[in-house]
């Protein structure tokens, strides 16, 4: 039944992305293609309060790069072949444009809190901008399930099943452990999330990149064959229906699944800066974008693609592909190395997936216990660890869909707000 629903969903959901994609790019005239704009915007505003917005690109980026960019990636090429990564690196590059269009609009509405915090996001421009508040609301419900039934637990279920390719170990005990230093960072607020994640992200980044650039460079006369079949695999019509339209589908859902764009919750992340000017946050968070996709999910997929890999997997994460490459690029060392970055990725993950629960939570009701969220969060957590990661997959995308399918029909209607905001301010 989760299938059947996610396939009809997410039919829909991939032509209001490429449309929507497109449409925007037209209208605010292809910002996803001004590199210099978009690395100008690096330079950020100095005010003491808040945090800065290159702390909201790592903070924005943890949310992004997590088992989506490892085990999501894998799992697209499992399930549409080689081909889905083009379409994943079309999908980055068209709701690039989104992401520059729901992060302006969210600067724009976004609010000031008493202890000198900033928040805001789709929920804050769905009541204020387009004056639906129950849309708005459906819009935070949907974000908290999404996270604490979905994005939260398959981090920790990838985590999982990355040490049991090492070592024999009760998933209890590893739920406990990772619960506990889950809540030990999230106990002390936004900004020791963002503090933490801007000393996590950079450096798994760039380990991330080498690794894969160890495996290219050492099977360098595989590339040009892989690009062929990357390409062959796209369009590839026979047979149409589970052949091409499925690798379409697969390589865009896999795409929006790791980079965000025009879901909205890259927005929240981008509210929590200081910086009032919403043309240099959304240039930042088209970079976050292109990092993602680009970079990392690229990354995961030649390290894939150049190893002998193997598709016969029962009830697959995805990661299992990704651990075979890993053992076959590294050896014996290659499960090690392998967990450093399902760690790192799943781990910041987790502290921004919170961060987003409270944001959208904070929006529903005027006031609560944090507790009482941080402690449903450490669950969350907690049960990833024994859940099977199939139902936690389609679960995860059925709820992407929805938030999709919501964030591009208010962009489209506040679309002439937005092309003037952009007009306005564009000076960078």
């Amino acid at each position: 039944m989760l299938e059947n629903i996610n396939s009809c969903i997410w039919a829909g959901a991939t032509v209001f992305m490429v449309l929507g994609g497109i449409y925007f790019s037209i209208i605010l005239r292809f910002p996803q293609f001004k590199l210099i704009k978009i690395f100008k915007s690096l330079n950020g505003e100095n005010k003491s309060e808040g945090i800065s917005p290159i702390k909201t690109l790592f903070l924005t980026l943890a949310g992004r790069i997590g088992v989506g960019s490892i085990a999501g990636v894998a799992l697209a090429i499992y399930l549409g072949g080689p081909g889905s990564i083009f379409w994943m690196w079309i999908i980055a590059i068209i709701s690039g444009s989104l992401a520059y269009a729901e992060t302006m609009l969210a600067i724009k509405y976004k609010i000031k809190k008493n202890n000198d915090e900033y928040e805001g996001g789709p929920s804050y421009y769905i009541k204020n901008g387009l004056k639906k508040r129950n849309l708005a609301i459906i819009y935070s419900v949907i974000v908290i399930f999404a996270y604490l039934i979905g994005f939260i637990p398959i981090q920790t279920n990838t985590i999982t099943k990355s040490i049991d390719s090492i070592i024999d170990i009760n998933h209890m005990i590893i739920g406990v452990l990772i619960t506990t230093i889950s809540l030990f960072i999230i106990f002390g607020g936004i900004k020791k999330i963002s503090n933490a994640t801007s000393k996590i992200v950079p450096f798994m980044t760039l380990l991330y990149i080498v690794l894969a650039l160890t495996s290219i460079i050492t099977n360098i006369d595989m590339i040009p064959k892989i690009f062929s079949d990357i390409f062959e695999s796209a369009f590839s019509l026979r047979p149409f229906f589970s052949g091409f339209i499925v690798t379409v589908l697969i390589g865009v859902q896999r795409g929006i699944f790791s980079n965000e764009s025009g879901i909205g919750l890259g927005a929240i992340a981008a509210c929590a800066s200081n910086s009032q000017n919403g043309v240099k946050s959304g240039y930042i968070q088209v970079l976050g974008v292109y990092i993602t996709t680009i970079v990392i999910c690229t990354a995961t997929a030649f390290m894939i693609l150049t190893s002998e890999y193997d598709m016969h997997f029962e009830n697959p994460n995805g990661i299992e592909l990704t651990s075979f490459a890993f053992n076959y690029h590294f050896g014996s060392f290659g499960s090690i190395l392998l967990l450093i970055c399902i760690l790192l990725f799943s781990f910041s993950t987790i502290l921004t997936g919170y961060y987003y629960c409270e944001s959208n939570l904070s929006f529903l009701l005027k006031s609560f216990n944090k507790k009482v969220l941080k402690l449903l969060t450490g669950l969350s957590v907690f049960l990833g660890s024994v859940i099977s990661p199939t139902t936690i997959w389609q679960c995860i995308d059925i709820l992407v869909a929805a938030l999709a399918l919501i964030n591009i029909y208010v962009l489209y209607k506040l679309s002439e707000e937005i092309k003037q905001y952009h007009q306005k301010y564009d000076r960078i």
